[in-house]
């Protein structure tokens, strides 16, 4: 439950970093959807366990890792301070650079090492046994102890002489890697010794990547202008050389699955596979829009992995019949920034986006496995199909600046239309066949034979809530509408003159399709009926400044319209009456939305700021300022999650709404205050800050991460002692004990159990659970004598001197654990025993009942406590009257019984009514 009321408090307007974040009252950081990969190299680590290899991407400050064999993605690192620069593996770490420290994730997950003293960004990483190699931006080579944390060597370079830019390990090469230069050279270094054993300079071009081969002493070179040398170590010669013509060497990786190719990838997007053996191209593949930054095969198996700074990681398999390469699976997302998001379907768990480069995409906000691409819109499909994708299509559309979808006609026609940048034409979209519709809506005006205004676009657009219309707006002030299904002109509003002189910024239409709500650059808004027989509209709200936007809610028919001048005006379209004014913005309102109660109006603007409109009370109750502008956000149809799209980002970023999960009370808050800084959600739902984890560590500079940290829980046996706690044995233990006899007489054998012929010679043991051998009897007599020698008359059990002796020291604990430790038969017969007729005494049987009371005053055990409390009565019940001492205390524990079961009793009843008034107030 929310409440309103004033608020006085304000918040200065720091520096993001300054900042305390979470400063939102409403929402708080989620998690980011769609960023897949970037520029820096990912890596593969082969987990035996899992019998997989591990896909480990680099996505800005943080790290995502997925399995090879689905491509599922198994979690996200925590946030870096700064941005990764450089990634490495082994079998038991992840090492990421960042802002001069070097961090060791064990799992992913954890962080156990922290290697701080590089002076500038490390770019290159090498782990090396029980070292890491790493070389900064200042040409420093730094060798660290992975367990110590500890500086092994520390090696600068020359950077005119021989500027580092690549290296690697060739394997059987003991304590030596290999070195390459932008000059063009090799060094092959030994650490330990720390001495250059060689200098080979076989190109005079920059190496670019080094890459050891299957075979010994063998190793792969790639160079800046295309070059790639194969080289003999040992005996320093060439062994092939090859040329690349599409530009600069970014990777290379050998196949070891036994055919001898060579695979290399280029700035272009350009993968080559090289024949060894017959030392000529045996084939080629474009892989992606830009530069291939990762190239790695798979140890085994015929397949090679591949990343780009396009938002995309690909694997692909050699089975082809000319043995070349086809793809197998992908993860990608947006290429260039989102322009306009919106959750599609009454689930939430589906967001349609649509971005400048032209692709109209569907995110899960389940799983990112269910996330699709529904393919780049086009003016020609067939041609565009027979053309590689990767080139430059002339048939390409311009980026999709809005769109509009519905659900109820998805399965039989379209269901998105779909408004571009700069062009007359709509296009339409199917959400079920998850592609481009084959219809482009354009009005008979502005066809090509009857075209007199070229520089005519489309602004706005609607889809009926039927599904079977879409109604548009253009920049000439026209409104037009269409019937989805068939592509048809149905109606022009306003026929035969434009329903606006100027171009139209927004449209609307009720649920029961009786009329349309168009807004215009003059500040005027019409409204029309939806079937557009009359040239006059029903009614004309005329506004102070020109509409910049509009947006609707159909349930309660609200419309949010947006001005020039950043005001926000809400209109009710049954009445056409303004009921709400929301000045705050300014600077210009990029999108707005509803809660799905209509409670709340969200709006962003270029300001960088989010802000939440109460609009019962009129107050602005929330808002916060984020690192980008919010171009395009969207309300989940349950209001648990809040999308937004940020310029020049290629996320989305989900927000969690607060007031769903905690109580949370709500102010009004003045407009005009600095809204504080939140920063965006990071990739992983509530991943932690690098800081935050490290505090919570307790890791500081001088801390020593090699020692494994174990937290670990242990439940108490009771949480409170005003709880009435049971004793979590199993229900055959205790639930029974009345009907023992019943299950005696049902399990009787039919015959008479037959003697063995030679019976063996076992050791007399104790009954109960757990295997005991009685040993009480064994010594002899301090005289010698074997006989035993009675100290009393009585025969009491284990138990029932146990029971003695509390009396004395007043220790219930021992008898307690000795006969729930029994079993039913046991416990039977050991409540059976105290009876002065069976060998027990009467203070044994004093001494039950106070164990019986002292078992429902500490609220432990009760259920077994009712249940030997039961036994007991039904076995001595006659006999009790007949002591005093046993009468008092009867009712000592039937006190002790009413009041714990009081308190069970009202918990009952209560639990019982509520369900009862839920169960009629449902009928």
């Amino acid at each position: 439950m929310t409440h309103l009321g004033s608020d006085d408090n304000s918040s200065g307007d720091e520096e993001p970093r300054a900042i305390v974040k979470e400063s939102s009252k409403i929402f708080r950081r989620n998690r980011a959807l769609g960023y897949v990969s970037n520029q820096v190299p990912a890596v593969t680590r082969y987990v035996q366990r899992r019998r997989d290899t591990l896909l480990i991407t680099c996505i800005g400050r943080s790290f995502q890792v997925y399995t090879a064999s689905h491509m599922r993605l198994l979690h996200v690192s925590g946030l870096h301070p700064d941005d990764i620069t450089a990634m490495a593996t082994d079998r038991l770490h992840t090492y990421t650079a960042s802002n001069k420290c070097i961090y060791a994730w064990r799992a992913g997950k954890h962080i156990r090492h922290v290697y701080r003293g590089h002076e500038h960004d490390v770019h290159l990483l090498l782990p090396f046994g029980g070292n890491l190699i790493a070389v900064d931006r200042g040409n420093v080579l730094k060798v660290w102890n992975i367990r110590t944390d500890d500086v092994y060597l520390d090696v600068p370079f020359n950077r005119e002489e021989f500027n580092i830019t690549a290296m690697a390990h060739p394997p059987t090469y003991i304590n030596k890697i290999v070195l390459g230069s932008q000059q063009g050279q090799l060094k092959i270094m030994n650490i330990k010794k720390n001495t250059i054993l060689c200098t080979i300079s076989r190109h005079n071009s920059r190496i670019t990547c080094i890459e050891p081969g299957p075979a010994l002493d063998v190793v792969a070179v790639g160079h800046g202008d295309g070059s790639i040398v194969v080289l003999n170590l040992k005996y320093d010669t060439v062994i092939v050389a090859f040329k690349m013509e599409w530009g600069m060497v970014t990777g290379l990786a050998f196949r070891t699955d036994g055919p001898p190719i060579l695979v290399s990838s280029c700035m272009t997007g350009y993968m080559a596979f090289w024949d060894l053996e017959q030392r000529k191209l045996a084939g080629q593949l474009q892989a992606h829009e830009q530069e291939i930054t990762t190239t790695i095969c798979l140890p085994s198996e015929p397949v090679v992995f591949t990343t780009s700074p396009d938002n995309s990681m690909k694997l692909f398999v050699f089975d082809m019949p000319d043995g070349g390469a086809r793809q197998l699976r992908i993860r990608e997302g947006h290429t260039k920034p989102p322009l306009c998001i919106r959750y599609h379907g009454g689930s939430g768990v589906s967001i349609l986006s649509s971005g400048e480069d032209s692709t109209m995409r569907v995110f899960s906000t389940i799983s990112e496995s269910l996330s699709k691409s529904m393919g780049r819109a086009t003016y020609n499909a067939k041609a565009t199909k027979k053309k590689n994708r990767f080139k430059h299509d002339k048939f390409s559309m311009p980026p999709i600046l809005e769109f509009t979808s519905d659900t109820a006609r998805e399965r039989e026609w379209d269901n998105i239309a779909a408004i571009h940048a700069g062009i007359i034409q709509t296009t339409t979209w199917t959400f079920n066949k998850n592609r481009m519709g084959d219809h482009r809506l354009v009005p008979l005006q502005f066809q090509s034979n009857h075209r007199t205004n070229f520089q005519a676009e489309t602004t706005s657009i609607i889809l009926t809530h039927c599904g079977n219309f879409v109604i548009i707006g253009y920049s000439t002030g026209d409104v037009e509408r269409f019937n989805i299904q068939s592509g048809l002109h149905r109606s022009s509003y306003g026929a035969p003159a434009k329903a606006h002189d100027v171009a139209v910024r927004g449209l609307a239409s009720d649920n029961l399709n009786q009329y349309v709500v168009s807004g215009c650059t003059e500040g005027l808004v019409k409204f029309w009926l939806f079937k557009g027989t009359s040239a006059k509209p029903l009614a004309i709200l005329r506004l102070a400044d020109g509409v910049a936007l509009m947006r609707q809610h159909r349930e309660s028919s609200m419309l949010a319209i947006a001005l020039d001048t950043f005001k926000i005006y809400v209109v009710d379209m049954n009445t056409r009456v303004i009921v709400r004014k929301f000045i705050g913005h300014t600077a210009k309102l990029n999108d707005m939305t509803f809660s799905p109660d209509s409670r709340w109006l969200i709006s962003a603007a270029m300001d960088s700021t989010i802000k939440v409109w109460d609009i019962p009370s009129s107050y602005m109750i929330d808002h916060f300022r984020v690192e980008r502008p919010c171009i395009s956000l969207s309300m989940s149809p349950s209001g648990d999650f809040l999308a937004t799209a940020h310029v020049n980002l290629l996320g989305i970023y989900l927000w969690a709404n607060k007031t769903l999960f905690n109580q949370i009370s709500l102010r009004s808050i003045d407009p005009n205050e600095a809204a504080p800084y939140v920063g965006l959600p990071s990739n992983m739902c509530d991943a932690m800050e690098l800081e935050n984890v490290m505090e919570e560590l307790e890791i500081d500079d001088e801390a020593e991460l090699g020692e494994e940290i174990d937290a670990k829980y242990e439940t108490p046996k009771q949480l409170d002692t005003e709880l009435i706690t049971m004793s979590g044995l199993a229900a055959s233990r205790w639930q029974n004990l009345l009907d023992l006899e019943l299950i005696k007489r049902r399990n009787k054998p039919k015959a008479p159990p037959k003697a063995p012929k030679q019976a063996p010679f076992f050791l007399p043991t104790v009954s109960g659970l757990e295997m005991r051998f009685d040993v009480t009897n064994a010594p002899a007599n301090e005289d010698g004598s074997k006989l035993l020698q009675a100290t009393t008359l009585n025969n009491l059990t284990a138990f029932g001197k146990l029971l003695e002796a509390t009396a004395a020291n007043g220790n219930y604990e021992p008898a307690v654990k000795h006969i729930t430790q029994l079993g039913p038969s046991m416990v039977d017969f050991e409540i059976k025993s105290l009876h002065p007729d069976a060998g027990g005494t009467m203070l044994a049987m004093q001494q039950f009942l106070k164990l019986i009371e002292y078992m429902l005053g500490t609220n432990m055990d009760f259920e077994l406590a009712q249940s030997y409390l039961s036994v007991y009565l039904r076995s001595h019940g006659l006999s009790l009257s007949e002591s005093p001492l046993l009468v008092q205390s009867l009712r000592s524990v039937s006190k002790a019984q009413e009041k714990a079961w009081q308190r069970v009793e009202s918990k009952l009843i209560y639990g019982t009514g509520v369900v009862a008034a839920l169960r009629n107030f449902a009928r």
